[in-house]
């Protein structure tokens, strides 16, 4: 299937974005001069900036142009509960899930301490890879109650576990408690991520429970120091 002409502009730009050849704070040329340069029209060019722009690699600016946005970490909000695969919907090509593993499983004491759950019960463990712009910079752990999750599958996984629990199950994600660590990469770690030699990683751990405060999951998401920036809006209480 031939590519449409905006999706091949696309494409080329998002490649010098990625490249390095167009830095982050840099202005576009303007529509007419894309069109100029890749014998278009402004419509075509139009469209092919707003997939930049719908993708994370540039803002436009009224007065201004198209500025290149820092696409070498990612914002992630530390109060919401944002899933991957809303990020990455926002982000197109540039984000993949791999899952490295899925079972169901006897919980054992670390994960009865953090599920607050009894011996006998059973969770989800599953483990994915996030891979962005080619480079696996985060791996996430999940661990869900099989009570309330009874069935998970590897399609699920790949997409959004969120959205199957909301859409197929009916339940309500409603709230987290999280905590920010800097540790020391595992073998797990080394041999999953594409870690460039950094000595340290980020973690996320997510205690998560549903609108009527049942815990039902914990996380651990781990990732590359380098790519992201945690981000939250704060209000001075008076």
């Amino acid at each position: 299937m031939t590519k449409s002409k905006f999706r091949l502009i696309y494409d080329e730009l998002a490649q010098e974005i990625q490249k390095g050849n167009r830095k982050a704070n840099d202005l576009l040329p303007s529509e007419n001069e894309l069109a100029e340069t890749y014998q278009a029209s402004r419509e075509t060019i139009r469209k092919a900036l707003k997939l930049l722009s719908e993708h994370g690699y540039i803002q436009k600016v009224q007065g201004k142009g198209s500025i290149v946005l820092d696409i070498s970490k990612i914002d992630f909000p530390i109060s919401g509960l944002v899933s991957f695969k809303e990020l990455a919907d926002k982000m197109g090509k540039r984000a993949r899930t791999t899952v490295v593993s899925i079972e169901r499983q006897r919980i054992n004491e670390f994960l009865k301490e953090h599920l607050q759950t009894q011996e006998s019960e059973e969770v989800w463990s599953v483990v994915r890879v996030r891979e962005i712009d080619q480079e696996k910079i985060i791996l996430d752990k999940d661990f869900l109650r099989a009570e309330i999750v009874p069935s998970l599958t590897k399609e699920v996984c790949e997409q959004s576990i969120y959205a199957y629990l909301e859409k197929e199950l009916g339940l309500v994600v409603s709230f987290a408690k999280k905590e920010i660590t800097v540790e020391e990469p595992t073998e797990e770690d080394l041999k999953l991520l594409d870690l460039e030699g950094y000595s340290t990683i980020v973690v996320v751990k997510s205690h998560v429970y549903l609108d009527d405060a049942r815990l039902f999951q914990y996380t651990e998401s781990r990732h590359r120091p380098d790519k992201f920036r945690f981000v939250d809006f704060a209000r001075r209480v008076r």
